[in-house]
């Protein structure tokens, strides 16, 4: 079963947003009353409201910074958030923006979340990211993310992939990776990503494997 609330953070490039506008669109085929708040304040390239017509058209509400998609360079995370959080009846996808710096923006409502007692915040990560190629390295950037947005991860979603050049190969070698994070970090890896047709080939070869609709500008940047 779902938790009402489901976060997804990582290090910039990790993936973080297309995998969240995924997770939304899982949810709302599931009969669910969805939410997509982009908290991302980091990333002006690839936004959730690049998709923002898919979204509507599947009955997903998106809620996005009034300055998103425009060339205006300022922070403002939107007032709506508030009132999604309190809506019981509404299951919530927030995209956190990259590394420490975009965490922050999620203090503001972390009492509120921790208060729910029925959200996942999951740790996004990626091998083929320059700054999380070891599991060292990986882990300080996940600590530093807990640090600054004073929400605990609760889980891993192994990300690996190097954008159209991805092949099952590739995701298959990074499920030790991903093992050694969650371990280091006494989480489970929730589940692994990868482009569909992959998904199709290996499915029988991961326990826990979630098809990705690649979305819009995903591999220029996230």
């Amino acid at each position: 079963m779902e938790n009402r609330l489901t976060l997804f953070a990582g290090h910039y490039g990790s993936g973080k947003t297309n995998i969240a506008i995924n997770y939304a669109l899982n949810l709302a085929r599931k009969g669910h009353k969805t939410v997509l708040a982009d908290l991302d304040i980091v990333n002006p390239y690839f936004r959730t409201k690049d998709s923002a017509p898919y979204l509507e058209s599947e009955g997903i509400e998106l809620i996005v910074s009034e300055f998103a998609n425009t060339n205006v360079d300022f922070p403002a995370l939107p007032k709506s958030v508030y009132g999604a959080l309190a809506d019981k009846g509404k299951h919530i996808v927030m995209d956190i923006g990259g590394d420490d710096r975009g965490a922050l923006a999620l203090g503001r409502w972390a009492d509120d979340i921790r208060a729910s007692g029925d959200y996942e915040m999951l740790a996004v990560i990626n091998a083929s990211r320059p700054l999380t190629t070891s599991v060292e390295d990986t882990v300080e950037v996940l600590r530093e993310i807990e640090s600054a947005s004073s929400i605990p991860f609760t889980g891993i979603v192994n990300n690996t992939n190097l954008g159209p050049q991805t092949t099952s190969e590739c995701v298959l070698a990074s499920l030790p990776y991903a093992e050694a994070v969650a371990s280091a970090l006494n989480l489970k890896v929730r589940f692994t990503c990868c482009e569909k047709s992959i998904a199709d080939k290996i499915k029988g070869d991961i326990p826990e494997i979630f098809p990705l609709e690649i979305q819009k500008l995903y591999y220029h940047l996230d």
